[in-house]
């Protein structure tokens, strides 16, 4: 999974990549101090594999990962080659889903590109870039199909499904605000939106507002009214406390989280807000070799898991021994989760759950 972190130039991206990722990306207080992409990969942390490598005791422990990359401060006209232009939307094309980072505080410590903190306006700043750049992509495809459709008229059903985006993002919509049926996604699949991309607003507030998420602070109830409709996430974080907190030890996290009466990092909110917006969820593999979890999305069948691991699990199939999490732990061995029957011999048509613990049988 590659998550974009985007934004206005100065609203916190690069201290939020630094935070999340231990480092790398340049942070300074002027416009553009991030010029090319940064890219870091984090584990995502999970209890559940913590406790099978307590159980195993493997040779090796596995985390799924995420991989963040920290794009360029993009600005009005972008779309247009102002700024640091296109070359910074090609970035933006490359990823999963974006993280939309808006400065939630006020003061003049920081420089803010647009003189003043305006979560709405800044959204609509950085939205408007990515629906221009598409229009400009979807008029091209329209009219490629214009031409062709003179000797295939069977390309009209994606000419429709072309002017029905573009009539929405004129309108000043971003494209995943537009309900597509199953089949106008298929038709525009070789089409990847920019303003279509699942996006989470990570709502950059002061220290003050964390304790209660952000509720008591005016610009990030701005935010929120801003992107109702938008089909999206909203979290408050502060990037300063992330950094912060990425230089504690585990003992001392905990400590600092406690006293800023939060129970849980930015990053482990922002990692679950990811999986729940892509539809993605872990299965888990463990014994004495190694403890691994494996990132699939929802309604993936238990073939299709196997091929994860490896393409001959998936062409070999033949079936799937699983076990939920919670009933391993409930039983404290697999050989008592046999004896008790919660042990399942699953086929091909079996839907992987989240935390499904399994090993997968196969002959090729």
């Amino acid at each position: 999974m590659k998550l974009g972190i985007v934004g206005l130039p100065n609203v916190g991206k690069s201290t939020l990549f630094n935070a999340l990722c231990g480092g790398g990306a340049e942070s300074a207080n002027y416009p553009f101090c991030t010029i090319d992409p940064n890219v870091g990969v984090v584990p995502v942390p999970d209890e559940r594999l913590d406790r099978l490598a307590e159980m195993y005791n493997p040779e090796k422990y596995t985390p799924a990962v995420i991989e963040f990359v920290d794009i360029a401060g993009l600005v009005k006209g972008a779309s247009k080659g102002e700024g640091l232009g296109n070359k910074f939307l090609s970035h933006i094309r490359e990823v999963d889903a974006i993280i939309h980072v808006v400065r939630c505080f006020g003061g003049t410590q920081v420089i803010h590109v647009e003189s003043e903190a305006d979560p709405a306006r800044d959204v609509d700043i950085i939205n408007t870039e990515l629906i221009l750049s598409d229009i400009e992509i979807l008029e091209r495809k329209a009219d490629r199909i214009k031409k062709a459709m003179k000797g295939d008229a069977s390309l009209g059903a994606t000419l429709k499904v072309c002017e029905k985006l573009l009539d929405a993002l004129n309108e000043g919509a971003c494209a995943r605000s537009v309900e597509l049926s199953p089949e106008e996604e298929e038709l525009m699949a070789d089409t990847p939106l920019l303003s279509g991309k699942p996006v989470i607003y990570a709502a950059n507030v002061d220290e003050a507002s964390l304790a209660d998420g952000g509720e008591s602070n005016p610009y990030y109830k701005a935010l929120c009214a801003k992107v109702a409709d938008e089909n999206a996430e909203v979290f408050a974080l502060c990037a300063a406390v992330e950094a912060d907190i990425a230089e504690l030890d585990e003992e001392d996290r905990g400590v600092f989280l406690e006293d800023l009466g939060l129970t849980e990092s930015g990053l482990d909110r922002l990692i679950r807000a990811s999986y729940r917006l892509l539809g993605l969820i872990s299965f888990l593999t463990a014994g004495p070799k190694e403890v691994r979890a494996w990132t699939i999305r929802k309604g993936t069948k238990a073939p299709g898991a196997a091929g994860k691991i490896h393409s001959d699990f998936e062409r070999g199939f033949i079936r799937a021994e699983v076990v939920a999490y919670d009933d391993l732990m409930a039983k404290g061995t697999m050989t008592a989760a046999k004896d008790a029957g919660l042990v399942r011999s699953e086929g091909k048509e079996y839907v992987m759950k989240d935390g499904d613990v399994v090993l997968f049988r196969f002959n090729v």
